[in-house]
């Protein structure tokens, strides 16, 4: 159970950091926001709300309890990833550009593993 614990806290710690930090930058607007999005073909008034989106995805996942508004947050997370990745694709951004977002899909898919492994040990014990 230690151990499973351990696992869980830190990859659901990096994976709010990198939601939170993300979150931040797109409700302050910043320019690199503002430049990714242009390029991307994107609105520009669709940065805020993804950043609030990110920022409450970020708190719902290391709140205790809310358990099904964690597998909601989970989830944005995972269709935040796969439409940067897409739209980096469909923009004919290089490969070597999606190694960040797939380094966050492994981060999001250790901490849900172990997330669920953590709630049955808690109910086995």
């Amino acid at each position: 159970m230690k151990k499973t614990k351990i696992i869980y806290w830190i990859f659901t710690g990096f994976l709010a950091l990198l939601m939170l930090f993300s979150g931040i930058s797109n409700i302050m607007v910043t320019p690199e926001s503002v430049t990714v999005f242009k390029h991307l073909g994107y609105p520009v008034y669709l940065i805020p709300f993804l950043g609030v989106a990110k920022t409450l995805g970020s708190l719902a996942i290391v709140v205790p309890g809310f358990a099904r508004l964690k597998e909601w947050a989970y989830a944005g997370f995972v269709f935040d990833l796969a439409g940067a990745m897409y739209s980096g694709f469909s923009v004919g951004d290089p490969v070597s550009g999606w190694l960040p977002i797939s380094v966050g899909f492994i981060i999001i898919a250790v901490s849900y593993i172990f997330y669920h492994r953590k709630q049955k040990e808690a109910v086995s014990n």
